[in-house]
């Protein structure tokens, strides 16, 4: 009577393990990848939108400046900013970012004025997602 395992029993099903990992492995990268991107799109649509919001419960001019390292709303009064709020940009995460350097600059009814309309493009890993933001100030995210 046989008890254990033998050595080429072991080995088979270790290769059928790796076989498997080796299949799963990129797809799983990918997914992932994806789930980067979308996070943080949507971290630069809640900027956007919690930018507008204390534009509009303030009832003052906001600024809104989104780069690659940080994403951060200021308050403008006058010549003078004062920063309200800064949250990561998506190089935290290891993603890149590209579009338009320019500040958002929202006004007490929540609408954005001078140049505010424009595309950023968040890539990771061949992921990629555009947050779009039109002039009277809407945001969504999409896929290019």
């Amino acid at each position: 009577m046989r008890h254990g395992v033998s050595v080429t029993e072991v080995l088979i099903v270790v290769v059928l393990i790796g076989l498997m990992t080796m299949i799963a492995a990129p797809r799983l990268d990918r997914a992932m990848a994806g789930i980067v991107v979308d996070a943080e799109a949507h971290r630069i649509a809640s900027a956007h939108v919690r930018a507008r919001m204390m534009a509009i419960t303030g009832s003052r001019v906001m600024l809104l400046r989104i780069a690659p390292e940080s994403l951060w709303i200021a308050e403008v009064a006058g010549t003078d900013t004062t920063r309200a709020w800064t949250g990561p940009g998506p190089a935290s995460a290891g993603a890149a970012l590209s579009g338009p350097s320019y500040p958002l600059r929202f006004t007490p009814l929540g609408i954005t004025f001078g140049v505010s309309n424009g595309t950023w493009t968040v890539t990771y890993r061949g992921a990629s997602r555009d947050v779009v933001v039109s002039r009277l100030g809407r945001v969504r995210v999409r896929r290019p």
